[in-house]
């Protein structure tokens, strides 16, 4: 099989990692970015390639590309995992950190497919792999900023999907349900941090007990692997699908929002979490 060029973001751990390890398997060249490039040692010592990358700075995602695209040539695989949630109330988050979740988890990966575009056009194929979330096909109180997040990112690889259409690219979504990772504690430390002592304290309180007790026991939930499994693929299909729907719950939800109407979805979440 023909060795391709990857570039993936937010590879410092989690499905990153596993995604970029898997590919290093596979034998293809591999460009693991972060900012913190000090816990990416495994994927160094498994043949990959490590470039500091902040996806809120215009000069890093710059520097990033051009490095890649000087010493390969081309990028055949970009894949935008970088991101994360912070939740808390509508209200009381502050408009700073609302923007920095924008700029990360939408502005930054957006300007990174500018930035591949050009080389994957003119070389006409190339695949942009998403990481967006469940949580971009319906929402949960206390995480309303970060749901917006991937209700955009979905809105946006549909539009580019489209529009790439004559130049072979193909534009991927991937889905995950919960997955073991560090989510749910930090999810729960920040509804605390911004709701716990507000107006919304007890339903606050309520909320960030859920995510605690969803992601608290190993083993419940999504191994990263299998999401990262999910990404090669669709990386490595002829035809993917637009969407990969895959992990913990990510299936059930989904159906739900789908065929409940809005007043009896939100209910059934509220008396789930306890808010």
């Amino acid at each position: 099989m023909e060795q391709k060029v990857i570039l993936i973001t937010g590879a410092s751990s989690g499905i990153g990692m596993e995604t970029a390890l898997l590919f290093l398997k596979d034998g293809d060249v591999v460009y693991a970015c972060a900012r913190r490039l000090e816990q990416m040692e495994s994927i160094r010592k498994a043949g990959g390639q490590l470039i500091h990358l902040d996806v809120t700075s215009e000069e890093s995602m710059r520097q990033c590309v051009d490095f890649v695209l000087e010493r390969e040539g081309h990028i055949d695989i970009l894949v935008n995992n970088a991101g994360y949630g912070c939740c808390g109330s509508i209200e009381d988050i502050p408009m700073d950190e609302v923007k920095r979740q924008y700029e990360v988890n939408v502005f930054g990966l957006g300007r990174m497919i500018q930035l591949v575009l050009p080389s994957m056009r003119k070389q006409k194929y190339g695949k942009i792999i998403n990481i967006s979330s469940m949580g971009g096909r319906f929402t949960s109180p206390f995480a309303g900023w970060y749901h917006s997040t991937k209700y955009a990112v979905e809105s946006i690889s549909d539009a580019l999907r489209m529009e790439l259409k004559p130049w072979n690219i193909d534009v991927v979504l991937i889905e995950p349900g919960m997955i073991q990772t560090n989510w749910g504690v930090i999810a729960s430390n920040n509804i605390r941090q911004y709701s716990g002592d507000s107006a919304y304290s007890d339903q606050a309180d309520h909320a960030a007990v859920y995510y605690e007790k969803r992601y608290g026991v190993q083993g419940k939930l999504t191994n990263p692997q299998v999401i990262a499994k999910t990404i090669r693929r669709a990386a490595l299909s002829r035809h993917p699908k637009t969407r990969y729907l895959v992990g913990k719950y990510a299936f059930s939800f989904v159906f739900l929002k789908a065929i409940l109407g809005d007043k009896v979805y939100q209910r059934m979440c509220r008396m789930s979490m306890g808010v």
